[in-house]
């Protein structure tokens, strides 16, 4: 079989997937935010809370785990309206993403504060730092230096799944690539193009949080498996 590529006719859909990769970008970076904090709430809550918070946070973080990214992204656009909480699109899509990538940060996050030298906590305890203060200024910032490399490969990959909130009408990248195959016939060709901004946006980043990280924890823990 003969296949010839031809890109002329997407020519006119250009802005369309630049609006979506800014959206995927935008979606990203809010979700990587929320998702974090989340995160490391719960993973303090799972080390250092009550019995019934440690119970919450850890059914939160084996029911997200447990279930399809999309199947959570449906329930809180389609379902939560049975309740009378009915969001915009856009607004599920973060949701979803910060409450995926949430769950997956509390336990890499987890294993970086278990990571961390209990020496350090006593030597806190001796300077009379109380707990919250050995937390926020001891703990938190060598976990987070310790299992970076891992909690930037999980928002790469939550960026990556971002792919299926056009499944409720978003227009991210993957909405773009469906829009313009639908209006030229050129679906090789869309999603061609799609694929090569996935890959250059994971790529970049990848980069981005690696150069972030060593700026941040300049001087904390060496962060390794990052682009130099």
């Amino acid at each position: 079989m003969h296949y010839v590529l031809d890109f002329a006719d997407l020519r006119q859909y250009l802005m369309l997937f630049v609006r979506g990769a800014a959206l995927t970008i935008a979606l990203t970076a809010v979700s990587t935010v929320v998702g974090v904090i989340v995160g490391a709430l719960c993973a303090v809550a799972r080390e250092e809370g009550p019995t019934w918070l440690k119970a919450v946070a850890g059914l939160y973080v084996e029911l997200i785990r447990n279930t399809p990214f999309i199947v959570q992204l449906f329930f809180i656009f389609f379902g939560l309206p049975s309740l009378g909480i009915r969001i915009d699109e856009t607004t599920a899509a973060i949701v979803a993403m910060s409450v995926n990538l949430g769950a997956y940060a509390t336990e890499i996050i987890r294993a970086g504060m278990r990571a961390v030298p209990r020496g350090l906590s006593e030597a806190g305890l001796s300077l009379a730092m109380t707990r919250g203060q050995i937390l926020r200024h001891v703990i938190l910032p060598q976990a987070f230096a310790k299992v970076f490399p891992a909690l930037a490969s999980q928002i790469v990959i939550v960026m990556l799944g971002s792919a299926v909130v056009s499944q409720i009408s978003v227009p991210d990248l993957s909405y773009a690539a469906n829009f313009v195959q639908s209006r030229t016939f050129r679906a090789f060709e869309s999603y061609l193009i799609v694929t090569a901004l996935y890959l250059v946006l994971a790529i970049a980043l990848r980069r981005v949080l690696m150069r972030c990280a060593r700026r941040l924890f300049r001087g904390t823990v060496k962060v390794r498996g990052g682009a130099r």
